[in-house]
């Protein structure tokens, strides 16, 4: 398979966007990689499935326990409660800055690049969002891009969960491809 010998984070809590989290979990494991959620909670997450809250998925792995060498890549489901809970969590922030600072991929979707605002690596990237965040996205210094899927040196981004098979397919290359040499951290 593909990604065999592969493993990837998921970063999430309670809120995350139910599709965000499970399409490309599903799609990454149909890929051979060995798949963790992530998140500071212990036990389960609830997930929100379009206008109501949706089901829970087993946290493998706390967030104090996490080393991200562990890991080839590191994927960021959005929702609107899951990424604005982790983006004042000071050890998710420094989890997304460890990947993108080592040059692993970075897959963030929907309201995810808040994140990615927050750890200060969006600056002069090309990128995509939820629309309602672009004005965000752009301030942080991101070059905004109305696209399913924009990619720019293994720091993924896409816009909904309609982007979810582009999104998880660039996913599945880019970590096939391994690590980003080239680029550099953000200024």
């Amino acid at each position: 398979m593909k990604l065999s010998g592969k493993k990837i984070a998921i970063l999430a809590t309670n809120g995350f966007e139910q599709s965000e989290l499970e399409v490309p979990r599903d799609r990454l494991k149909e890929a051979g990689a060995a798949v963790e959620v992530v998140s500071p909670e212990a036990g389960t997450i609830r997930g929100w499935d379009k206008k109501d809250w949706g089901g829970t998925v087993k946290v493998d792995r706390a967030l104090d326990d996490v080393k991200f060498g562990d890991y080839d890549a590191l994927v960021l489901p959005g929702g609107q409660i899951n990424p604005d809970l982790l983006r004042v969590d000071a050890k998710a922030i420094e989890l997304v800055r460890a990947f993108f600072d080592a040059k692993k991929v970075v897959a963030a979707v929907c309201h995810a690049p808040w994140l990615l605002i927050e750890a200060g690596v969006i600056k002069g990237r090309k990128v995509t969002s939820y629309h309602s965040i672009k004005t965000d996205v752009i301030n942080a210094g991101g070059k905004w891009e109305n696209a399913a899927v924009v990619n720019d040196q293994g720091l993924i981004t896409s816009r909904n969960p309609g982007d979810l098979d582009a999104f998880s397919a660039k996913i599945i290359e880019e970590v096939a491809e391994g690590l980003h040499k080239g680029r550099s951290a953000a200024a």
